[in-house]
């Protein structure tokens, strides 16, 4: 049940919030659902939204109307309007054109390896708050767990149906049959993605082996799978070995906000089996492979030394009603935060969503994003004095 706003907060404070229709290629979720257009609205905030921007996830414009929602027409009114903008994924050249200084734009953006975008928003002078540096006490990433949980799980989907042989694959099923081994498949990483893409690909049946740097990492993974999954370390001898054996690779590296490191090179594809999968669910943050470029929904294969590769760079859209809710609860409590208190006195308050602050008044201010791309460094601290 919804919580009425509380009498501390004035009611002249009340910010005017928005979300649009994403634009990126086969992109169907919406940053906003109508359950929380209802927190925001019973918190006393405006709320727009563009016509049409819920129906990837099946919400028409009469359910956000029914929750407090105003409808307009396109997504310039909604820039041109709102305070903050929430959105899924990162803008794109057309909307960031639409951003002016001030505004507080609230979403994905996987900086580090877009040099473009980054220029454009800090041209636009407006306070960009990225939900995959948003950290917890426990030094997580909370904003970008659900979509890692979802493309983690998706991974192993895509990649079944790429070594599919009408799809350029080795015809290998993953759980092979009665008689006849399964299929051998490797994941690069043991966080959040690389543990649901083991979690589905054994469930499946398949021979799993999971390769991480981090011993606590590997302990834990072997005490949850005991022997449906192995583990190894990742080294170059063991990475090497493992891609070379496998049928299906999954690239499930992140260092938060930087680019990720190449790890399969460009030679070790020539000693893959052909026909073998590469799934990089890195290739947000500009991908584990070296290989790889980002693929869409559209097109989403490409072959390369005869060996698959599966670059989706918003795999969870394709499953948009489970991604949306997903994300929406944990996106929600900060954009509260946010309206409620304005950013300034919500990051003061609480250095975990000041960990998403990556850029600000012109300024760069998340440093893996600055380093990787060259630039000048300005604390998120300085942002909130």
């Amino acid at each position: 049940m919804s919580q009425a706003r509380s009498p501390a907060i004035d009611m002249e404070s009340m910010m005017i919030v928005g979300t649009v229709k994403e634009i990126k290629n086969h992109e169907y979720r919406v940053g906003l659902t109508p359950e929380s257009v209802h927190e925001l609205a019973a918190h006393g905030h405006a709320v727009l939204v563009e016509s049409g921007a819920g129906e990837g996830i099946g919400a028409n414009d009469a359910l956000y109307e029914r929750a407090g929602a105003t409808i307009v027409a396109a997504a310039a009114e909604v820039f041109a309007k709102v305070e903050m903008i929430v959105k899924v994924k990162e803008p794109q050249p057309v909307e960031r054109a639409m951003l002016r200084p001030g505004q507080i734009l609230y979403t994905y953006l996987h900086l580090a390896p877009d040099p473009e975008q980054t220029r454009d928003l800090i041209a636009s002078g407006a306070t960009c708050i990225a939900y995959e540096t948003v950290t917890d006490a426990a030094g997580g990433l909370p904003l970008l767990k659900p979509m890692s949980q979802v493309a983690g799980r998706m991974s192993i989907q895509a990649g079944a149906t790429a070594l599919e042989k009408a799809n350029g694959g080795r015809g290998v099923l993953l759980g092979g049959v009665p008689g006849v081994l399964p299929a051998k498949v490797a994941v690069i990483g043991g966080g959040v993605v690389g543990f649901n893409a083991a979690q589905m690909a054994a469930g499946l049946g398949a021979d799993v082996t999971i390769l991480d740097r981090n011993p606590e990492v590997l302990e834990k993974l072997g005490i949850h799978f005991e022997a449906r999954a192995k583990t190894r370390f990742s080294n170059r001898a063991n990475l090497a070995e493992c891609v070379a054996e496998a049928d299906l690779v999954i690239g499930a590296v992140l260092i938060p906000g930087a680019a990720t490191p190449k790890l399969v090179s460009a030679d070790m594809l020539k000693s893959m089996k052909k026909g073998a999968v590469l799934v990089d669910v890195a290739i947000d943050q500009g991908g584990c492979f070296e290989t790889s470029h980002a693929t869409t929904h559209a097109d989403p294969t490409y072959i390369v030394e005869g060996i698959v590769h599966y670059c989706v760079a918003n795999m969870p859209g394709a499953v948009a009603r489970t991604s949306t809710y997903a994300l929406n609860n944990v996106t929600l409590p900060h954009a509260l935060r946010i309206a409620d208190l304005g950013w300034k006195a919500a990051l003061a308050r609480d250095p975990h969503l000041l960990a998403g602050l990556n850029v600000w008044e012109g300024k760069v201010t998340y440093r893996a994003v600055a380093d990787d791309l060259g630039l000048p460094y300005t604390a998120a601290d300085e942002a909130i004095a």
